[in-house]
């Protein structure tokens, strides 16, 4: 690769090349050179520009392939371009002479060929330099055009496209000349010399006027002719041209055409006229249409009427929108002109074929080019061709109207303009959807009117047409439904006597019901009841009127199969009397069928098969949508009828003998009906009829009716789709698949229509259904049969039937035989597949020789399809029979017969073969058979001579290459060369060997994977070898072939991203982006995909620098970047995984860049949202931020003004909702970045140091977009809408506004936020729009964003309005839609008003400035809501019962919910009930459970059984302690259920709500003391409880669960207390010291697991606490790994559920007996302690959050009266001295404790000391070792542990005298000595001063314990210390801040003992002068400095109060 990157070719490496290893490496080489020619250095090119153009004529000589001359020709040209173009007139001649020369050898033919796409390339680069040659050139080129071959014509064709291209007008002399010569190359046999004739001449005629001028005529001659036998590729290039040629007639100013001065412009009828006499004429001459039409034939082929069709979608398209618009008026009669003619509905296949063209022409144009308000014009003017057609007929068909009566020939004319009509007005409504409610309301249309008209149209077409448009329009505007259908229905009703009333009026209302599958929100259930009355009425009088029983039995089959259709809900109380009417349309034995057969005539026999096959019909419904209802019962009961209907099958011949053709119709009708259920029973149930039914099959399959032929509707499916490729492209591939299908049909049976079968007018899909005819749809559902029947037989029956399969092909001959091979190829094929896929086999005895005799007949066929189906056939053949010698036979024989045939037909066969049977068996085995068969497609693929045979042996290929895996690396050194070598070598002609050759390199480099990124030499090679394979297929004219080049090199990018050229290969994308190629489409599209995910900045930035180097005309797409291009795409798009992908793909490019471009993004959001010229929502919002205080209307501070400044026009409302929510992604997106997005304070300051964007500053335009959205037209972009304004307030509602503190920046937005909100309000409002408004209103007034309630009240009487509508019920009088519905919309509402309720309560706790405003509000309401929220709440609980007790679920249904609706409802209730529990249980804490009578609330229905006691039966007899116990034991049931199994989406927020709801409960004493009093049920919830902390790791739910069961815990003790205190009482024993024994444990102290209370909560306590001190585990404990291991750290979390779980503990013995709590206490101490030990190691910030805990804890504990208790003292002091024992241990087992953790133990031991019972604490050696801890704490250096130590002694001798004087007489003389220390070592620091005065204080302290026989001689000790402390006059003034403080101090408390004591203060005083007169000098100089300075105030303002309290301690 690096030899080839030179300007000048190396000659050196080429020379020593091979000849394929010189082609690649001169095409790398004109690679290279194509990428460095426009960049290099002018000066550098000159010098070396003579000897690089030899080279590259040396290139031209050498006969170059197809891509290689391409490229040359493009260097050339270039090289010319930018270096000198003196000698390119030598290149010209030297190419021109190439050309003229006579060798006529193939081995010179590349080397012209080359030539001419020199002379091109250099022609259409530098244009009017050559213009002194190009008259010699075009001569040279047209003269050269005469002889030349295939190859030779089409590149001839493209040069003189590209000389046109690049001369422009100065080729003006020669136009004549080169339209003469391209009239013969249109007409050419090879098709892509007509597809480039068809260029030429388009490019022609930019400049060419007389094209589409005076030669109109005789071009459109020429391209109708172009259009006969021609490809897909013909029919898009000549119908562009013919397109693009009538646009410029009619538009002569049009961009792109030549205006000639004084050019006449051509009328649109006179374009159209010479349209139709191609349509109906043909291209054929005169006198052959004239003798095919004296034969009765028709002379215009399909290929013709097609091309017509897609001419004219062209030139709509190029005239634009606006002329569209414009002109509609005018056009539509014209084209119903074209419908109606008489040519064009001579056979129904040629009516059905013409009717789809026009059909095309319409959606294609209206559809694609006009937006919304356009296309409600366009329905408006359809409408009045339907009235007046109707109005014609109407006319005609009066009575006594004899002379204007219509003719046959008339009123077909007149359906089919219907039927068109109907069916674009119907795409119209459907693609328009909810915004097509103007349109049914506008009363000067009449449009339902006048299409309900049209259903009483004699032809049964026009009848179907306007019931499906009318079920389009149930579709679009799903209010309608149930309208349409009361209408219909009252109709039939009253008109059952007439014909086609009857007819029409039960298609619609069929019609309708298959509507309801589409739509959400459905119809009433009683609709059904109303439809199946109708039925049974139709068909109980079918027999009535002779005149009218086909069509009642008829509408009354069809009523009863669309009632199917709505599921089992339905169906299901309606079965009884289905099976009734089923019973009674057949007879009831055999006998009575053979009565039957010798009675009736042919009027009978035609109305009993109707009735029959309309009652199948529903069987084979309720089989396929009720499943569920098809019990074993309801199919015995329904056999009995198949029986009769198979015997029926066997006296068909007698009855066509007998009756002739009258009935054969009904016959085949019949016999498709009892095949297609008879398919979807299990075949066990019919097996007895068995050999009835496959004797009738054989015979249909074989039969001599077989003669159509069916290949295109039976064989695709049998065939692997990607097989199908080889066969061209596929009709989903294509956007004109709609017309394509006609030419698809194989034969003159084309495609389907609805009337052949109205039945499938109920089925669902949202296209119009195309059933195919009778006996077309007969032989599929044969197959389909057979493939069902097949497996089910014995081994020798199967073998006897494929026998029998074989042999009926043998005797037959020509077509018959074609048809019948067909046949039975695919019966059997289908069978075989169902044999595979349903894990069965074969015995190789039972189908070897028949099975395989058929199969290898048909591959060896002509018909290209047949042989794939074979080939596919064939492998599932092996698979069955699971056979290894017959697989390994199978590969050898079609290893000899490609070895010896030279039939192309049979190589292709055997070819594709091998690569089936690998795909079947599980890749290749072994390596010998690999190279075998590799070695044989090599040697196939190379076959030149027949591009058919390469191209299957290619497709072969790559298939073994995938599936051959890891395997095939050895061959992929061989493969790569051979493919790159036929890239290179295969004409542009060959397209479909190209796109084989792209298969194979695209699995060739997933064969290597992730190797591709290796960097040794093989690995680069084989690399370098892929990336030229995928040049070459990018430069192909193919476009499938370019869209497999783009599919290979996303491979690449996937394997190895680095090596692919993103420079390269973005704006070849972006170029292809808008290909008129569905295929290329999808994978440009799915290449930016991939690209998007990794790379998505990098691709945009290629798309930006393309459009600046793109000329304008070919970067409109772009113009808006490459997001805005694919939003474009993205509504122009009809293909729905092409949007899907668009949507990814956009997704990707906006997760990566929105951070960046947060402005682009959302303008450009904003600017797709807004391009709707007729929506409100588009209009562009002015908002009046006037302050009015009395705004009564926020829609008064908008108004409307049109906006059409934006880049987008008329975009479709789903790509606005895409809009709509690409804006929220990009909220969602924020919330995890910057946190400025969400502070606009933030946002502004950080925006002043930079350019950083930010989500705040743009909120305005969030809320503008979100108001244009949800006041739109379109329900579903409301519904967007409003759920983008949800988003909002949840973001932004609590961002403060910085300019107004106190205020919030969503505040300024409330008018907009109202305004948004009341149009879903409104009466006629859909209920999911009023739904989601609901939850947009509670979000808003909960957000606190309003303060001010008089703005608030707006959005509040909002909601209040919706609780009346609840209030009102459903029970309205013509409801709209189904009952769920309510349900949805009324748990909508009362979830709101829960969620105000549960916020308000929040607000008033908090102290919000809303909340007690908003609680006033909700007052009002709120005895209403309760009883509401409480019947949802048992709603609720009675739907989520287990499915066996769905026996207890109400008859009539519940409060908001029908029986009929249970399964529906039952989501509703999922995600509403969690707000309302949590609700109610605030109501019910309120009002404390006191029954209050507000009066009944306004329910729809009785509140299910129980009536939650408001029931008025019931009421009397419950008491209010009944129904508020049945309140309490609904929400509980409700919380633990749902707390067992949490399975909602929303389950954290859910399991919150429960929690806080029994919370909530658990807050009153009533509730409490019912908790309390059931051991059982608190258990249960602590059990349950115990899983929740268990499987949460949430902080906030684990601090809930803790909070609640500390309830639970509290009412125990409650309950407890209260019994004890009863027994105290009853037994006079309250001055009895002895504890009545109630708790747990009782007598035996035992705690059941499972049963106890206290076990359950202890479970809780250690799952919290060891979870966060693991080494509280014993396991864990003694872990030698343990010991020194890491410091635990506790977050504020972790304290919080530390801290709740430590005051639970510390509360289970209180609830226990006295036995009950010597059983807990050990391990409630052991936690303690444990706890206690994990804080003295060192717990981080924690420790001053646990420690008090801790404590307190502790204290509760061993101060518990359970401790005193007569049966449990002794066990306590024990537990309680081993606790001791073990805290003491604490210092003695870890020697590192110190400072924080010396004082914790030191608290804990004088909790012990002072809370327990003194013989605990005195006892050897527990009292020395708790004096001995003391002591050493004294002892301590810290002066914190100092300080604590003397504090707590203060404590210890102010406790129990025992413990008090212990602890005094140990510790007295070490206090003293301590505070005589200080004399010596005076305080430097503010802690060694508090451990000073501290010291004093318990001195002190001691003191006033001590006697008072001995307390004078420890006051003057006390005295002495404090003087000790003064300081005199001189060292006064220069000591430490704390000796002074210390002097102060000391001086205060001697001035304050002294007069307390004064004897023992005289004594002294007396004794000691020293100490006398150093008191004396400190009291005077205090004296002396009282004026100077005080005493700083914050020193004696912190101590003073520590002093005082102190000495309070006595």
């Amino acid at each position: 690769m690096e030899q080839a990157h030179s300007l000048l070719l190396n000659e050196d490496v080429c020379s020593r090349l091979g000849e394929d290893q010189r082609a690649e490496f001169v095409f790398k080489w004109l690679r290279f050179l194509k990428k460095l020619l426009p960049a290099i250095d002018r000066a550098d090119l000159k010098q070396n520009q003579k000897r690089l153009v030899e080279q590259l004529l040396a290139v031209l000589t050498a006969s170059p392939g197809p891509s290689t001359r391409l490229l040359l020709a493009y260097c050339l040209a270039q090289l010319y371009w930018v270096g000198d173009s003196f000698t390119s007139s030598l290149t010209v001649d030297r190419c021109n002479d190439i050309i003229r020369s006579r060798d006529d050898s193939p081995s010179f033919l590349p080397t012209r060929l080359a030539a001419v796409a020199c002379l091109g390339a250099m022609f259409e680069q530098l244009g009017r330099l050559l213009i002194s040659a190009f008259k010699e050139t075009v001569a040279n080129l047209l003269k050269a055009l005469k002889s030349a071959e295939s190859q030779g014509r089409y590149e001839i064709m493209l040069c003189i496209e590209k000389i046109l291209k690049g001369l422009g007008v100065s080729a003006l002399p020669c136009h004549r000349d080169i339209y003469k010569a391209t009239r013969a190359c249109l007409t050419d046999r090879s098709t892509a010399v007509r597809c480039a004739a068809a260029k030429c001449l388009l490019e022609l005629q930019r400049e060419a006027v007389f094209l589409w001028s005076t030669e109109l005529e005789n071009v459109a001659s020429l391209c109708f002719r172009a259009f006969e036998g021609s490809n897909y590729d013909v029919r898009i290039a000549v119908s562009k041209l013919l397109g693009t040629l009538i646009a410029s007639a009619l538009e002569p100013d049009l961009p792109g055409t030549f205006s000639a001065f004084g050019s006449r412009r051509s009328s649109l009828e006179e374009m159209m006229e010479l349209l139709a006499r191609g349509f109906l004429r043909g291209g054929a001459g005169f006198l052959r249409a004239s003798s095919d039409m004296l034969k009765g034939a028709s002379p215009v082929s399909r290929d013709v009427r097609v091309g017509i069709t897609q001419a004219c979608v062209v030139f709509m398209c190029t005239l634009r929108g606006v002329w569209l618009e414009a002109h509609f008026s005018s056009l539509l009669p014209l084209l119903m002109e074209l419908v109606s003619h008489p040519r064009v509905t001579q056979s129904p296949s040629d009516a059905i074929c013409c009717r789809r063209c026009v059909s095309f022409i319409m959606r294609a144009s209206v559809g694609g080019l006009l937006g919304e308000k356009a296309q409600i014009a366009v329905a408006k003017e359809i409408c009045l061709v339907i009235r007046e057609q109707k109005r014609t007929i109407d006319a005609a068909l009066c009575e006594g109207n004899v002379e204007t009566r219509v003719s046959s020939l008339d009123m077909a004319a007149s359906q089919h303009v219907l039927v068109c009509s109907l069916l674009e007005l119907a795409s119209i409504l459907q693609a328009l959807c909810s915004a097509a409610a103007p349109l049914l309301h506008d009363g000067s249309t009449g449009m339902l009117d006048t299409v309900i008209s049209v259903l009483l149209h004699p032809s049964v077409s026009a009848q179907l047409a306007a019931a499906w448009c009318l079920r389009c329009v149930a579709v679009a505007v799903p209010a309608q439904a149930a309208v349409l259908l009361d209408r219909c229905s009252e109709r039939l009703g009253a008109l059952k006597s007439c014909p086609e009333a009857v007819a029409g009026y039960s298609a619609a209302v069929a019609a309708l019901l298959g509507a309801v599958q589409h739509c959400p929100l459905g119809i009433p259930h009683a609709k059904g009841k109303v439809v199946m009355g109708l039925a049974e009425d139709l068909l109980r009088s079918a027999a009535q009127n002779s005149r009218i029983s086909i069509q009642r039995a008829h509408g009354g089959w069809l009523l009863l199969s669309a009632l199917i259709t709505l599921g089992p809900t339905v169906v299901e109380n309606h079965l009884p009397r289905m099976l009734l009417l089923w019973r009674c349309a057949f007879p009831q034995s055999i006998k009575e069928l053979e009565s039957e057969l010798r009675r009736g005539d042919a009027f009978t026999w035609q109305v009993t098969l109707e009735g029959r096959s309309g009652a199948l019909y529903a069987m084979k419904n309720l089989a396929m949508y009720c499943r569920d209802l098809l019990s074993d019962e309801v199919i015995s009961r329904l056999l009995p009828l198949l029986s009769c209907a198979v015997a029926l099958l066997t006296q068909l011949p007698s009855l066509v003998k007998s009756y002739g053709h009258q009935i054969k119709n009904a016959l085949t009708v019949f016999r498709l009906r009892v095949y297609e259920i008879l398919a979807l029973l299990p075949p066990k149930s019919y097996e007895e009829n068995l050999g009835t039914v496959l004797k009738q099959l054989l015979m249909d399959l074989t039969g001599t009716e077989s003669t159509a032929c069916n290949e295109l509707n039976l064989l695709p499916p049998l065939c692997h789709s990607q097989d199908l490729a080889l066969l061209g492209p596929a009709l989903h591939d294509m956007d004109q698949h709609y017309i394509e299908e006609e030419l698809h049909g194989g034969s003159s049976i084309g495609e389907g229509s609805l009337e052949y079968d109205p039945f499938t007018i109920c089925e669902k899909g949202q296209e119009v259904p195309a059933p195919l005819p009778p006996a077309t749809a007969l032989i599929a559902a044969a197959v389909r049969l057979f493939a069902v029947i097949f497996p089910q037989l014995a081994a020798q029956q199967r073998y006897c039937i494929a026998t029998q399969l074989w042999n009926s092909i043998q005797p037959l001959k020509g077509a018959r035989q074609q048809a019948v091979h067909i046949n039975v190829s695919a019966a059997f094929c289908c069978a075989l597949k169902c044999v595979t896929l349903g894990r069965d086999t074969l015995a190789p005895e039972e189908v070897h020789k028949p099975g395989l005799s058929l199969l290898m007949g048909a591959l060896e066929s002509c018909n290209p399809l047949l042989r794939c189906a074979a080939a596919e056939g064939l492998a599932r053949l092996a698979q069955a029979l699971n056979d290894p010698s017959f697989t390994v036979s199978l590969f050898l024989m079609s290893f000899d017969k490609l070895k010896a045939a030279r039939d192309a037909i049979m190589r292709m066969g055997h070819a594709l073969a091998l690569g089936a049977l690998y795909r079947y068996l599980g890749g290749i085995s072994s390596p010998q058979h690999l190279s075998a068969c590799v070695g044989v497609l090599f040697t196939l693929s190379q076959d030149s001579t027949s591009p058919e045979v390469q191209t299957w042996a290619l497709h072969s290929l790559s298939m073994v290459v995938d599936l051959a895996g890891p395997l095939y690396h050895s061959h992929v050194e061989a493969s790569l060369p051979l493919v790159l070598r036929l890239l290179l070598s295969t004409p542009h002609t060959h397209v479909e060997v190209q796109q084989s050759l792209g298969r194979c390199l695209n699995a060739l480099i997933t064969s290597l994977g992730p190797d591709l990124q290796g960097e040794d030499v093989g690995v680069c090679a084989l690399r370098t070898s892929c990336l030229v394979g995928c040049a070459v297929m990018q430069d192909s004219p193919d476009c499938l072939v370019q869209a497999q080049a783009i599919g290979c090199l996303q491979q690449l990018h996937m394997f190895s991203a680095q090596h692919v050229n993103l420079a390269s290969l973005v704006p070849s994308l972006c170029v292809n982006l808008c290909s008129t190629y569905l295929s290329l489409r999808r994978a440009v599209v799915a290449c930016l995909m991939q690209l998007a995910q990794r790379e998505a900045m990098e691709v945009s930035a290629h798309a930006v620098a393309l459009v600046k180097e793109l000329p304008r005309r070919d970067n409109t797409q772009l113009e808006v970047g490459l997001e805005g291009a694919l939003f474009s795409l993205l509504d122009q798009e009809s293909d729905l995984r092409l949007q899907q992908d668009i949507q990814e793909t956009l997704v990707h490019v906006m997760a990566s860049a929105a951070a960046s471009e947060l402005a682009h993004w959302l303008k450009l959001c904003k600017d797709v949202l807004s391009a709707s010229s007729d929506s409100a929502g588009a209009a562009q919002m002015e908002i009046n931020q006037e302050e009015d205080a009395d705004w009564c209307d926020d829609s008064s501070a908008f108004r409307a003004k049109c906006e059409s400044s934006g880049p987008f026009h008329s975009l479709r409302w789903s790509t606005r909702v895409f809009a709509v929510e690409c804006v929220c992604r990009l909220v969602a997106q924020c919330e995890s970045g910057d946190p400025a997005h969400f502070d606009m304070a933030l946002a502004q300051e950080q925006r002043l140091h930079g350019s950083t964007d930010f989500l705040v500053l743009h909120l305005a335009e969030l809320v503008r977009m979100a108001f244009m959205a949800a006041t739109d037209h379109s329900e579903q972009l409301r519904l967007a809408g409003l759920e983008m304004l949800y988003v909002i307030i949840r973001k932004f509602a609590s961002v403060p506004e910085p300019e107004f503190p106190g205020h919030v920046i969503l505040e300024q937005y409330q008018a907009n936020v109202g305004a948004a909100l009341r149009p879903a309000f409104s009466a006629d409002a859909p209920p999911d729009v009023t739904a989601k408004a609901c939850q947009v209103c509670s979000a808003w007034i909960t957000s606190g964003v309003v303060s001010d309630l008089s703005d608030l009240s707006r959005v509040h009487a909002l909601l209040a309005s919706s609780l009346l509508k609840v209030q009102a019920g459903r029970d309205v009088p013509n409801p709209l839609y189904n009952e769920s519905t309510f349900t949805m919309e009324t748990l909508a509402v009362l979830k709101a008003w829960a969620e105000v309720r549960r916020t308000v309560k929040l607000m008033v706790i908090t102290g919000g400035p809303t909340g007690a405003g908003l609680l006033k509000l909700v007052q009002g309401d709120l005895a209403t809501l309760s009883r509401l929220w409480l019947a949802v709440l048992q709603d609720h609980a009675l739907l989520t019962l287990p499915p066996h007790y769905a026996n207890q679920l109400p008859v009539t249904g519940g409060s908001f919910y029908t029986a009929e609706t249970v399964d529906q409802v039952r989501q509703h209730y999922c995600g509403a009930w969690a707000p309302i529990l949590h609700a109610t249980a605030l109501w019910l804490k309120s009002t404390e459970f006191i029954m209050v009578d507000e009066g009944p609330a306004n329910l729809s229905r009785p509140v299910t059984p129980t009536s939650m006691g408001q029931s008025t039966a019931l009421a009397s007899v419950k008491s209010p302690e009944d129904i508020s116990t049945e309140r309490l034991h609904l929400i509980l049931g409700i919380t633990v259920a749902f707390l067992c199994s949490p399975h909602s989406q929303n389950q954290m927020e859910n399991i919150t709500s429960c929690l806080h709801a029994l919370q909530a409960l658990l807050d009153v004493p009533w509730p409490r003391s019912k908790v309390g009093n059931d051991q059982a049920l608190s258990v249960e919830l602590l059990s349950v409880l115990h899983r929740l902390i268990v499987t949460r790791e949430s902080p906030g739910i684990q601090q809930d669960v803790l909070e609640l069961v500390r309830r639970v815990v509290y009412a125990a003790q409650e309950h407890i207390k209260e019994k004890r205190h009863s027994a105290e009482v009853d037994d006079g024993a309250a001055e009895k010291e002895t504890v009545p024994e109630f708790g747990e444990g009782r007598d035996t102290g035992g705690l059941v697991p499972g049963k106890s209370l206290v076990f359950g909560a202890l479970e809780l306590c250690l799952c919290t606490l060891v979870r966060r001190l693991p080494r509280l585990s014993p396991q864990l404990a003694g872990n030698p790994t343990d010991q020194g291991g890491l410091v635990c750290t506790f977050s504020d979390v972790d304290c919080r559920l530390i801290t709740s779980a430590l005051g639970i503990l510390s509360d289970l013995p209180s609830i226990c007996s006295p036995e009950g709590s010597v059983s807990v206490l050990p391990t409630v101490l052991y936690l303690l302690l444990g706890v206690l030990r994990e804080l003295v190691r060192g717990g981080g910030a924690g420790e001053a959050v646990l420690a008090p805990s801790a404590l307190q804890a502790l204290r509760t504990v061993v101060s518990s009266p359970m401790s005193r208790a007569e049966k449990s003292r002794a066990a306590w002091v024990g537990l309680l001295r081993s606790a001791l024992t073990t805290l003491l241990e604490c210092w003695d087992s870890d020697n590192t404790v110190h400072g924080v953790g010396e004082v914790i133990l030191l608290t804990a031991l004088t909790i012990f000391l002072l809370c327990v019972s003194a013989e605990v604490t005195t006892v050897e050696p527990l009292r020395s070792r708790c004096i001995g801890k003391f002591q050493a704490c004294l002892e301590s250096k810290d002066p914190m542990v100092l300080s604590r130590s003397c504090q707590l002694l203060v404590s210890v001798f102010q406790g129990p005298a025992a413990v008090a004087g212990l602890f005094i007489q140990a510790l007295g003389t070490r206090l003293v000595a301590l505070l005589q220390q200080v004399e010596k070592s005076r305080p430097q620091s503010a802690a060694e001063l508090q451990a000073a005065l501290d010291g004093v204080r318990a001195v002190e302290a001691l003191v006033f314990a001590a006697e008072e026989t001995h307390r004078a001689p420890l006051v003057a000790v006390l005295l002495h210390i404090l003087i000790s402390f003064l300081l005199d006059e001189n060292t006064l003034s220069s000591a430490p801040v704390a000796s002074r403080s210390l002097h102060e101090y000391a001086l205060q408390d001697l001035m304050r003992l002294g007069p307390q004591h004064s004897s023992v203060f005289r004594a002294l005083m007396a004794s000691a002068p020293h100490l006398k007169a150093r008191l004396e000098a400190a009291i005077k100089g205090d004296q002396e400095s009282v004026s100077a300075k005080a005493t700083p105030p914050q020193v004696s303002g912190k101590k003073k109060p520590s002093i005082q309290l102190k000495s309070h301690f006595l």
